[in-house]
């Protein structure tokens, strides 16, 4: 399954990557997230996991995530080590101008369900991503 968002915020790029870079934000902005924390110690880069806990359709979703490509300011990726919900995320921040950027997310994986349920879980999936990202803006402008 592939997934994607892509929001402009008015903020300025080094605030909405630090923002989105630090994974203990993600429950202010992710539906469905119950607890999300570090198993390493600052500062984030390249290697660092952390340990989230959501529900995903009424299901607990336990995680373990590794941070396999960090560009400071630009670029995140996270891959899932542990889950029942492997996936691997690619956010992107650009600046548009210095009040100003845009934050792509690539999301890939997914549950393994049944080849029929594959159309809703995707549909179901989507929606989730895209009430996300307008949550994160709506969040980051306040």
């Amino acid at each position: 399954m592939n997934l994607a968002a892509h929001r402009e915020i008015a903020r300025p790029a080094d605030e909405v990557f630090s923002f989105l870079a630090d994974a203990s934000n993600n429950p202010r902005w992710q539906s469905g997230m119950q607890s999300c924390e570090w198993t390493d110690e600052p500062p984030i880069g390249t290697g660092s996991r952390y340990r989230q806990v959501a529900t995903f359709m009424g299901r607990p979703v336990v995680s373990v995530f590794e941070v396999s490509e960090f560009e400071p300011g630009r670029t995140i990726r996270i891959d899932t080590l542990e889950s029942t919900f492997p996936i691997s995320v690619i956010r992107t921040v650009t600046p548009i101008d210095s009040d100003r950027c845009a934050v792509t997310a690539d999301i890939s994986g997914g549950p393994n369900v049944p080849r029929v349920l594959q159309p809703l879980v995707r549909r179901l999936a989507q929606r989730s991503v895209d009430r996300d990202y307008d949550r994160l803006v709506a969040l980051l402008e306040a």
